[in-house]
């Protein structure tokens, strides 16, 4: 295929690939779905498991053998640009108040799930294809259980925002264990990452480098208030560029010491300097990000993704393996620790229901595994299950215990113990947002 012939094929693409994530979106809102969940099924309908079962040819006409990479670069934009403006909404003095408790229920939300994972892909890679060739059974075993510790805090942070849950106990806390959770999610990846190279380079290169990037942000952020002003100086399609520019930088150097791009994009983010002209600059993103260049990497990740695998007995039971252990690693666990920490059994559950959302987050982690052929096509697609089913459950789970509530005081009539008083956990935010219902 030309170049010529791939561009037009990328136009119609894109054109299927927009209608089709509208029209689930549209299809789902009666059942309170966020609009991650409408693009990650529409990206399965695009794929193997449906399209490709009805019509291959139709499947291979649409997204032909070569665009696939096209389509898999134009959504490592996209997420780069997402996980930035994500790490632009994240804020450190968010999770000073509520440290304690957030920290204890992150901790649970990580050790628990990661175990479970672990043990059970470690108990079952006898009778299951979960590694590729060459590749040692305990690594992907670990990456299982890295995966099944994520959570979705770009989506747990919009569902706070659009539910009003902002300053209440359970969103404060929710939102800071997310974060805490999803930034040590991302180095454990990249230990896994590491180690699956079987290599001390890799890991020397990776931590070293490392060590350099977080230097690099410290420094950033020593004067980010001077570099604020500057900015706003500027006009605005420069700033939009000087932005750019670094994001990319950020995200290629942290790809090529092993941590990976997003990693670099979502860092670069929490450590942005923040003004009035630099938000803009962000938001003047956000709408190409949002609106065409993530849901291609959806669509990328549905083309790999073929539940006809699904048929084996054995892998169809691993499967259901993945979702208990990935509920009750979360959503029990994180239930668990805020009750013990002293909140309330309806402010519990509302944490765990919340840190239990894996979205956006889990699927790029499990893209990486592809990408690194740590994990084999039906563990991806058995962890592409996992992540529709955990995200599916968030905003129905919190409308079902709002209406058993129904007639009781409200759940955060006081403010954690040691936050003192009421806060805004998440900004507002317009239609541009980097928190759009992904996560």
């Amino acid at each position: 295929m030309t170049a010529t012939a791939l561009g037009t094929a990328f136009l119609f693409a894109a054109v299927v690939i927009l209608v089709t994530c509208r029209l689930v979106t549209w299809a789902l809102r009666p059942l309170l779905q966020p609009p991650v969940v409408a693009e990650m099924l529409a990206g399965v309908l695009l794929g193997p498991s449906i399209l490709g079962l009805a019509a291959p040819r139709l499947e291979h006409w649409i997204f032909p053998a070569e665009l696939r990479p096209v389509l898999y670069v134009a959504g490592q934009l996209g997420l780069v640009l997402f996980m930035f403006q994500a790490g632009y909404e994240f804020r450190l003095d968010r999770i000073k108040p509520v440290a304690r408790s957030a920290a204890a229920i992150s901790a649970a939300g990580i050790a628990v799930p990661l175990a479970l994972g672990a043990g059970l892909t470690w108990a079952v890679h006898d009778s299951v294809h979960a590694s590729p060739a060459g590749v040692p059974p305990h690594i992907t075993a670990l990456f299982v259980g890295v995966t099944l510790s994520i959570t979705a805090f770009p989506m747990l942070a919009r569902i706070i925002t659009e539910r009003g849950l902002t300053g209440t106990v359970f969103g404060t806390v929710s939102l800071a264990a997310g974060a805490l959770d999803d930034v040590v999610a991302w180095v454990m990846l990249a230990g896994v990452i590491s180690l699956s190279r079987s290599s001390s380079g890799p890991v020397l290169l990776a931590v070293v480098g490392g060590l350099g990037l977080v230097v690099a942000l410290a420094l950033l952020v020593r004067v980010r208030d001077r570099l604020a002003r500057a900015a706003d100086r500027l006009a605005p399609h420069q700033l939009v560029l000087g932005v750019v520019l670094l994001l990319c930088l950020s995200s290629w150097y942290t790809d090529r010491i092993g941590l990976y791009a997003v990693f670099g994009a979502f860092s670069l983010g929490v450590a942005f300097p923040r003004s009035p002209g630099i938000e803009r600059a962000i938001g003047a993103t956000a709408p190409l990000s949002n609106a065409l260049l993530v849901p291609l990497f959806f669509t990328y990740s549905g083309l790999n993704t073929d539940t006809g695998l699904l048929g084996d007995p054995a892998l169809l039971a691993f499967a259901a393996g993945c979702i208990v252990c990935a509920i009750a690693g979360k959503f029990v666990a994180c239930w668990l620790v805020a009750r013990a920490a002293g909140q309330s059994g309806q402010v519990a559950l509302r944490i765990g229901t919340l840190m239990n959302a894996r979205g956006l987050m889990q699927l790029i982690a499990i893209n990486v595994g592809l990408a690194e052929g740590i994990v084999s096509r039906s563990m991806f697609t058995v962890l592409v299950l996992v992540a529709l089913v955990t995200t599916m459950m968030a905003t129905p789970l919190l409308a079902l215990w709002d209406r058993l509530d129904n007639g009781l005081p409200a759940v955060d009539d006081e403010p954690p113990p040691e936050a003192g008083p009421p806060r805004s956990a998440v900004p507002a935010m317009d239609s541009g947002s980097a928190a759009d219902g992904r996560g």
